[in-house]
């Protein structure tokens, strides 16, 4: 199954427990927390004390995207704050395979980041020990970005790896989802879908989750 994964960041922080609710109902299983520092990516989010009220809100899978500098030094911050899953940038760590490691002792799911322009093989090393890769279709930092098209071959690229090397990480795309581009991206080998604002804007969270899920099937049965 495709999971579809919303992103608190277009939520309404100000009803942010009654959100997450609507998108519960909506059948989805996981959030996705984009954290930002104002210094890897331009902007600055949320911090350890939202994710602690959020994993007090709700049972849902928390997948948290660390989009800052020097992760190592706030991972184990964020695991205390409830976070399920970590997934952190290679472009910001300097001792990716020790960073990894050590968010897979803590008893979490490990996942790493590829920027647009940042090749796969500098994931040759690593690809063992992760759960997830999340490459991201947009430059990281701005919501409304459009969906960058050269990330398909990339996508299509680590999914003829994972599969000669006979691995079973997920792919996780994030930025410039559409219903539209839903259908190639799954043909291409994606198994987690980062959405913004289609879902926790949408008037019926889950009539969109549902159709979204309707075309990923589809999809992912002509992948298989």
């Amino acid at each position: 199954m495709i999971e579809i994964i919303p992103s608190i960041l277009s939520a309404d922080f100000a009803r942010l427990a009654e959100e997450i609710a609507r998108v519960e109902k909506a059948g989805i299983r996981m959030l996705h927390l984009d954290i930002m520092d104002g210094h890897f990516v331009p902007n600055i989010t949320i911090g350890p004390p939202v994710v602690r009220c959020i994993r007090k809100a709700t049972a849902l899978t928390l997948d948290v995207h660390l989009m800052i500098e020097d992760p190592d030094r706030h991972i184990p911050s964020f695991i205390e704050a409830g976070a399920d899953q970590i997934s952190v940038h290679q472009e910001a760590c300097r001792h990716l395979d020790r960073t990894l490691r050590s968010i897979r002792a803590a008893g979490l799911r490990a996942g790493v980041v590829l920027n647009p322009a940042t090749p796969l093989t500098t994931l040759d090393y690593v690809l063992e020990l992760v759960d997830y890769v999340l490459l991201m279709t947009v430059n990281p930092g701005f919501g409304g970005q459009e969906f960058i098209p050269g990330m398909l071959r990339k996508i299509e690229q680590l999914d003829r790896e994972r599969a000669a090397r006979r691995l079973d990480f997920r792919i996780q795309v994030d930025g410039g989802v559409t219903v539209e581009n839903l259908p190639e991206l799954v043909r291409a080998g994606v198994d987690w879908v980062v959405t913004g604002s289609k879902v926790f804007l949408s008037p019926d969270p889950a009539a969109t989750v549902a159709e979204m899920q309707r075309v990923a099937a589809q999809a992912a049965a002509l992948r298989a």
